[in-house]
């Protein structure tokens, strides 16, 4: 499993890689944590969701280039400190320089926490170039 794109996120905060296949699938596992407590119930941010989950999107397209044009998300189900949620995308469209990431997550319990179509893009050179 060879990361080769977004080689410096912070893995805490937006999910570890289990499985990679290039331009194909991916897996990341995020583990929640205090530092992504938004209320005294324990409630987690969307936000770390949306990190996890565009990172597993940037993941199974998996080139040092890629980057996020635009997202459609939904948040299904609350997520809350110690939940455990597996990511799993998976390109449903490739065109050219375009590819179309379908991410779901799930919980510990199998329950289906959200889901959400990535518009990725790989340029000819890195973004900031």
């Amino acid at each position: 499993m060879e990361i080769k794109t977004h080689k410096n996120i912070n893995q805490k905060l937006c999910g570890k890689p289990v499985e990679i296949k290039d331009d194909l699938y991916a897996k990341v596992v995020l583990e929640t944590n205090e530092e992504m407590v938004a209320d005294d119930k324990g409630l987690i941010h969307g936000g770390f969701i949306f990190g996890a989950a565009d990172y597993c999107a940037m993941l199974t397209v998996n080139d040092p280039n890629v980057v996020l044009g635009s997202a459609e998300v939904k948040f299904l189900k609350p997520v809350k400190l110690g939940d455990s949620l597996e990511f799993e995308g998976t390109i449903i469209h490739s065109d050219g320089h375009k590819r179309l990431v379908n991410v779901i997550a799930k919980n510990q319990e199998n329950v289906k926490v959200f889901q959400g179509d990535f518009k990725c893009y790989i340029l000819e050179k890195h973004v900031l170039d």
